[in-house]
């Protein structure tokens, strides 16, 4: 059987920071990243999508983590044909954004080319460290099955040749019943990941629970929360769900037969409202009958240079 992995996606959500999850002395950058790594595996990182990543916080990551840890990169905006600020972007290739959206141009090759090299470049210290889980491809409702999505999803694959790459869907036609056997095949195909989704079922757009494991080294799930406001109101009015044991016990069966069929199972918790998603994720490992973090916290190096041993703290005394 692989090995499951349980966290959240993000450590960073301001809510959780406010929520109180993270103790005294655990709420400055570092300390956060070594707290949350001593209570989980693995991690998504959602700044990615936002803007390129930098070399520095690759090494950062690398370092406040301990061996094995894994982190889940989402793919730039630019990358899965979101609208992209120009602000988002390093100054010398904003005139190519504002020129093109000017002109009412596709994305040219050649830029995409660019910014693809610079982003792979800033990972490249995490994936040298063996921190990298995956780069997980999130794609606009917009995208629906068709030729043409089928040949941009061959782009990006080949863009990103050599990566572990995962793909989620947002249009629901993805995991139809007419179109499940071949957005299977495609995927198995492309040596990609089908990231299974967990939302409410109650919408139009609402993405069905289906999963397919169409990579032997890995296979992810993302829980959103079950709440009927998605996709309109504020982030929280979105995200705000806490499970209770029953939903969660129903995908144990699911997770397990995708730990039959991949070396790796990442589920990742996406309810950021307050502790929301650290609490889930907690219920879902002792469901699961994954075993409990020791508790034991990373060394570290003061500002002086001296090492100093961060000792953890019961979790009733946070």
């Amino acid at each position: 059987m692989g090995e499951i992995r349980v966290g959240t996606c993000s450590w960073t959500d301001k809510a959780l920071v406010s929520s109180g999850w993270y103790p005294p002395g655990r709420r400055d950058a570092e300390g956060r990243l070594r707290h949350y790594a001593s209570r989980f595996p693995v991690a998504e990182v959602d700044s990615t999508y936002y803007g390129l990543p930098s070399t520095r916080n690759s090494h950062l990551w690398a370092e406040r983590t301990p061996a094995g840890f894994r982190f889940d990169v989402k793919a730039f905006s630019l990358f899965t044909g979101h609208p992209t600020r120009p602000e988002a972007l390093p100054a010398d290739l904003r005139p190519a954004v504002v020129r093109q959206r000017r002109e009412r141009t596709g994305t040219d090759p050649g830029l995409l080319d660019e910014v693809w090299a610079r982003y792979a470049a800033a990972l490249a210290p995490l994936r040298e460290a063996g921190r990298l889980g995956a780069l997980v491809f999130q794609f606009p409702h917009r995208l629906a099955p068709g030729r043409a999505a089928v040949e941009f999803l061959r782009r990006c694959r080949e863009r990103a040749a050599g990566w572990p790459m995962a793909v989620e869907f947002r249009h629901p036609d993805w995991w139809r019943e007419e179109h499940v056997d071949a957005t299977t095949a495609l995927l198995t195909e492309l040596d990609t990941a089908a990231v299974a989704v967990d939302m409410t079922q109650t919408l139009p757009t609402s993405v069905p629970p289906v999963v397919r494991v169409t990579s032997p080294d890995l296979a992810l799930v993302r829980f959103h929360g079950r709440n009927s406001a998605w996709g309109t109101g504020s982030k929280e009015e979105r995200f705000r769900h806490a499970y209770p044991p029953a939903e969660l016990a129903e995908w144990v069966p699911r997770v397990r037969e995708m730990a039959d069929r991949a070396r790796e199972v990442h589920v990742l918790f996406n309810n950021c409202c307050g502790d929301a998603s650290v609490r889930a994720a907690e219920s879902m490992r002792r469901l699961l009958g994954l075993p409990e973090p020791s508790g034991a916290e990373l060394f570290a190096e003061d500002r002086h240079g001296a090492d100093r041993e961060l000792y953890s703290r019961p979790h009733s005394t946070w």
